[in-house]
Formats: structure tokens, C-alpha cells, sequence
């Protein structure tokens, strides 16, 4: 167990989510519906554009495994989304990797590493649907100032017309 969701209709609606993927095709591969609020960590595996859960955020303790055919179908699918907080590429060529993570439409992406990582002094955020602007470091300032140009002249002008 991971812990507590946040109400059992929480943990309801991460169930249906669920259930609606399988009812498609998907394989529930580890864990499944919870009881109360608490949930187990559940992997369901072959999901399709089809399922709820293709394009819905759980907010549960679980992953969805979307099969693909090569790179640009995998950064397709991982676009596939109104969504963009934070990604991630693994592999062992590390360019490689870092190429695909430019692809990605995210406000932090991860190489060889968790989507969930977070350092006080790098600017995080999401693109698209996910979030407002940016926190942590210099770019928390930004997000709180507007910024902007005045000039004042004084006299005659210093350029010829």
C-alpha cells in the first residue's frame, strides 16, 4: 500500500477509470480497485486512446503502460495530451535520450530519472494544461513581477531625423 487517497470517491473514480480500461482490453497487471481510500499501486498495461484512463489524470497511485512501435510514436503518444507537467526518456545512449526529452511537450523533463523530483532553486512548471506559471528559484520571482521599460528624455533628441 501507498497510503491514503483523498476521499473514497477519490479512490472510486480511479477504480472506474480501471475498470473502464479492462472492460477495453487493458491487463491489469498489479493491484486494482481499492476499498475506502486506500488503493493499492496498480499497473494496467495495453491502454488505448479508447479508455477513459488514456486521457483522464487519476491521481492515484498507479502507471499506464501505452505500447508503441518505435521513438516518434512514443513522443506522439507522450504529446497525446492537454497535459505537460513533467516527463521522462530513459535509455543508454544518453543524447539519444536528451533528444527525445526535447520532443517532449513538458515543463521538466527526466533523464534516466522519475517524473517526480523537485529542487528548490529549478524553475518548475507545466506547459499546457498543467499548472500557472513557474515556482522555485529566479523564476518564482518572475512569476510575481511585471516586467517593464520606461525612459524619460529630457531636452532636445540625440538622433538625427
Amino acid at each position: 500500500m501507498l497510503g491514503s487517497l483523498v476521499s473514497a470517491a477519490a479512490c472510486d473514480r480511479v477504480g472506474t477509470l480501471i475498470e473502464d480500461a479492462v472492460a477495453k482490453g487493458a491487463v491489469l497487471a498489479a493491484g486494482g480497485r481499492g476499498t475506502g481510500t486506500i488503493m493499492p499501486a496498480t499497473i494496467v498495461d495495453h491502454v488505448t486512446p479508447a479508455m477513459r484512463i488514456y486521457g483522464e489524470e487519476s491521481f492515484g497511485p498507479g502507471v499506464t503502460l501505452v505500447r508503441v512501435s518505435g521513438i516518434d510514436e512514443a513522443v506522439r503518444v507522450a504529446n497525446d495530451t492537454e497535459y505537460g507537467l513533467s516527463s521522462a526518456a530513459f535509455g543508454r545512449d544518453i543524447a539519444r535520450a536528451i533528444g527525445v526529452g526535447k520532443r517532449i511537450e513538458s515543463g521538466i523533463c527526466h533523464v534516466n530519472a522519475p517524473t517526480v523530483h523537485d529542487e528548490p532553486q529549478m524553475p518548475s512548471g507545466g506547459v499546457k494544461a498543467s499548472g500557472y506559471g513557474r515556482f522555485g528559484g529566479k523564476a518564482a520571482i518572475d512569476e510575481f513581477i511585471e516586467l517593464r521599460w520606461i525612459t524619460v528624455q529630457t531636452g532636445g533628441r540625440h538622433y538625427p531625423f
